[in-house]
């Protein structure tokens, strides 16, 4: 076999067992909780006017 090819093969089996562990990271059961936190955290701004200047004029 020439090199260059059992390179690239090495290389793909080593990225597709790293794009695994990424997938298993992100998608295991422990880290649900605070990936639904961290979602859920866009949606929890307020949006409450801001108070108006003590002079009476607007921004």
């Amino acid at each position: 076999m020439d090199p260059v090819i059992a390179f690239h093969s090495g290389l793909t089996v080593v990225s597709f067992l790293v794009f695994l562990a990424i997938v298993w990271w992100a998608y295991g059961g422990r880290r649900k909780a605070r990936f639904d936190a961290t979602a859920l955290s866009v949606l929890d701004d307020e949006d409450t006017p801001a108070p108006p200047e003590p002079n009476g004029r607007s921004a």
